[in-house]
């Protein structure tokens, strides 16, 4: 699943608006509005801010006869934009918002 689109899922699962999940994030409407549409790169950590500020929790998945060391190395050695659109890439990496518990 995209990014953009995983986090609109959370927050229509919480019933916010894109202004409601900005004021819990501190951020404005229009951040919100271009990481949904992927318009702006959102880093890792603030999509898991957000989805948790949604009540759910990020789960990456990734199966271990995937990745092997020197995977995990190129991986590394990008930026966070190039790893961000690698992940999306992955088949088998699954990103997905669960509820917290």
């Amino acid at each position: 699943m995209a990014v953009g689109l995983l986090l609109r899922a959370a927050r229509s699962s919480a019933s916010l608006t894109q202004r409601a999940l900005a004021e819990r994030l501190g951020t404005t409407q229009s951040v919100i509005s271009a990481w949904e549409n992927g318009r702006e790169e959102v880093r890792l950590s603030n999509l898991d801010r957000a989805v948790r500020a949604c009540g759910r929790r990020l789960v990456l998945t990734v199966e271990p006869d995937d990745v092997d060391r020197a995977q995990l190395r190129q991986q590394l050695a990008l930026s966070p934009a190039e790893r961000l659109a690698s992940v999306v890439n992955v088949s088998r990496m699954r990103a997905s918002a669960r509820p917290a518990g």
